[in-house]
C-alpha cells in the first residue's frame, strides 16, 4: 500500500473520532502555544539587545580597566589586604585599581587604538537654567561622539565630532521639567540659553608652614579662609535636546558636556585629593579595521583588563537565553504529558478497531502497513496540535504585543513577541516526529494482531 494512501486513509480514520482527536490535538496545543510564545520572546528579546547596543555603544568600542573584579559578578577579597593608594571602594565593597594617568598616556600611545577617553564623572554641586535662581541638580557626563543621537530640539553635532567646549546638551524629559516649573516657556526656548554648572572644590590638607604663614599675614581669619571649600561656575549654552529613546542607557539621563569640559570638571574637584587623575576606566574605539577581540587579546596581555560591546551582547543573551529555556521547560512538560496522552488515545484506538485490524491484514495488508497507518494517525494528531498551538500563539501575541510595549516601555516599534516562521515550522516538524515516536507504540501491537483471532474479536 502506498504511503499516500495510508496517510489520507489515517485522516478518514481520525475524522471518524473527531472529539477524541481534537481533545488529544489541543493536549499538544498547549505544549506547542507555550513553546512558540517562548521562542517568540526570545526573539524579541534578543532584537531589543542588538537595538539596545547599537544605539548606546559603538560595535569597535572597548571598556578598558586596570582591575578585571570589575568584570567579575562573584569577585571576592580577603579581608585584610595591603593598601593601594590608587585603589578606591565601589558601592558594592570592591576594592578595585584604578587607572592612573601613565595608564591612560600608554593606552593613547598605542597604535591599535583611538579616542582613549578616561571615564570622568564630573561632580557638579548644583545647576541653573536660562540665568533663573532655582537650582536643580543631575549626572553630568561626557558626550559620546561615537554614537549618533537623535535631537529633540536644536541640532547635535554629526557623527564623529565633539560639541564645543562652550556648549551643552539637555535630555528632552528635563527640558519638560523646566517647563513645568515654568522656567521657560517651551521645550524649543531651552536652545540657545545659558545654563550654569556650579563646582566645589574639597579643601586640600594644609601643612604646618601654610598655616603659620596664613596667622601671620592675616591671623585667624586667613587660617579659615584656606580651609574653606572653593566654588566655580561654569557657563555654557544649550546646543540641543537629546530626544528621548527607549534604547538608550543610562547616560542618556545626564546632562552631556565635551570631553575636554568633562576632564576640567573632575579635576577641579578631585585637585589636591588622593581621586586626582585617576579613573575607574576608560572607553576607546579599535583602530582602522582591526578587529576589536584581537584588540582586546592585545590589552589584556600587557596587563589590563577589557570588554567589548560584544562580550556586553553575550551577557545580555546568555540571560536571554537562560529565562527562555526556563519558559521552554514548561512547554517541554506539557509535551511530555500530551505524549501519553497520544499512546493512550492511540491504544484505545487498537482495542476498538481490532476486527478492522484483522479484516485489513486478512485481505493481504502487510503488518509494516498497519503499523504505519497508526504511527500517521499520531503525526496527524501532533500535526494538528503543532498548527492549533502555534495559530493561538501568533495570534494572541500579536494582540498583546502592543500593551506589552507599553506596559514595559520598551518604545515604539519594539515588541517583546517576535514571531518568526521558520523556528516555528521547525517546531511544529519536531511536534510531528514526536507524535509519531508515540504512536510507535500503539502500531507496532497492532502490526503484532493475528489477523484470525482479531476477526473473533467481539
Amino acid at each position: 500500500m502506498r504511503t499516500v494512501d495510508i496517510a489520507r486513509r489515517a485522516a478518514r480514520s481520525l475524522r471518524n473520532a473527531k472529539a477524541r482527536t481534537i481533545l488529544t490535538s489541543l493536549a499538544i496545543a498547549v505544549g506547542a502555544f507555550t513553546i512558540t510564545i517562548s521562542l517568540a520572546a526570545g526573539e524579541g528579546s534578543r532584537q531589543y539587545a542588538d537595538k539596545l547596543i547599537g544605539s548606546n555603544i559603538n560595535p569597535k568600542a572597548l571598556f578598558i580597566v586596570k582591575d578585571k573584579a570589575l568584570f567579575e559578578t562573584n569577585a571576592m577579597q580577603p579581608g585584610l589586604r595591603e593598601f593601594d593608594p590608587n585603589a578606591s571602594t565601589t558601592n558594592s565593597g570592591l576594592t578595585i585599581k584604578q587607572l592612573t594617568q601613565d595608564d591612560i598616556d600608554k593606552l593613547s600611545a598605542r597604535d591599535d587604538l583611538e579616542y582613549v577617553t578616561p571615564t570622568y564623572m564630573p561632580q557638579v554641586r548644583y545647576i541653573e537654567f536660562a540665568d533663573n535662581d532655582v537650582k536643580f541638580v543631575a549626572d553630568v557626563a561626557a558626550y559620546d561622539a561615537t554614537i549618533m543621537s537623535e535631537s529633540a530640539a536644536g541640532q547635535l553635532p554629526p557623527k564623529g565630532e565633539q560639541l564645543a567646549d562652550d556648549e551643552i546638551v539637555i535630555p528632552e524629559a528635563f527640558a519638560a521639567t523646566l517647563v513645568d516649573k515654568e522656567i521657560v516657556a517651551n521645550t524649543e526656548q531651552l536652545v540657545g540659553e545659558t545654563v550654569s554648572l556650579t563646582v566645589v572644590r574639597p579643601p586640600s590638607s594644609l601643612s604646618a608652614e601654610q598655616i603659620s604663614a596664613a596667622f601671620a599675614s592675616g591671623g585667624q581669619a586667613a587660617v579659615e579662609a584656606l580651609g574653606q571649600p572653593e566654588t566655580k561656575t561654569y557657563d555654557y549654552t544649550v546646543k540641543a535636546l537629546s530626544k528621548q529613546s527607549s534604547t538608550a542607557l543610562a547616560a542618556s539621563s545626564s546632562i552631556q558636556v565635551s570631553p575636554n569640559q568633562a576632564r576640567e570638571l573632575t579635576e577641579y574637584t578631585t585637585q589636591g585629593t588622593e581621586a586626582y587623575q585617576k579613573y575607574v576606566g576608560v572607553t576607546a574605539l579599535a583602530k582602522g579595521d582591526r578587529d576589536p577581540a584581537e584588540v582586546k587579546a592585545s590589552i589584556e596581555s600587557a596587563g589590563y583588563a577589557a570588554q567589548t560591546a560584544r562580550d556586553l551582547q553575550s551577557l545580555i543573551f546568555t540571560i536571554v537565553n537562560t529565562l527562555q529555556g526556563i519558559v521552554l521547560g514548561f512547554g517541554v512538560i506539557a509535551l511530555i504529558a500530551s505524549v501519553f496522552g497520544i499512546i493512550n488515545t492511540q491504544y484505545i484506538s487498537v482495542l476498538e478497531r481490532t476486527r478492522e485490524i484483522g479484516l485489513m491484514k486478512a485481505l493481504g495488508m502487510r503488518g509494516g502497513s498497519v503499523s504505519r497507518l497508526f504511527q500517521f494517525e499520531a503525526a496527524w494528531i501532533g500535526l494538528l496540535g503543532g498548527v492549533i498551538g502555534a495559530v493561538i500563539a501568533v495570534l494572541v501575541g500579536t494582540a498583546l504585543n502592543p500593551t506589552i510595549t507599553e506596559a514595559l516601555t520598551l518604545g515604539d516599534g519594539n515588541y517583546l513577541l517576535i514571531f518568526e516562521l521558520v523556528p516555528i515550522v521547525i517546531m511544529i516538524v519536531s511536534l510531528v516526529l514526536i507524535a509519531m515516536l508515540a504512536g510507535w507504540f500503539p502500531a507496532r501491537k497492532a502490526a503484532k494482531l493475528d489477523p484470525i483471532e482479531a476477526l473473533r474479536t467481539e
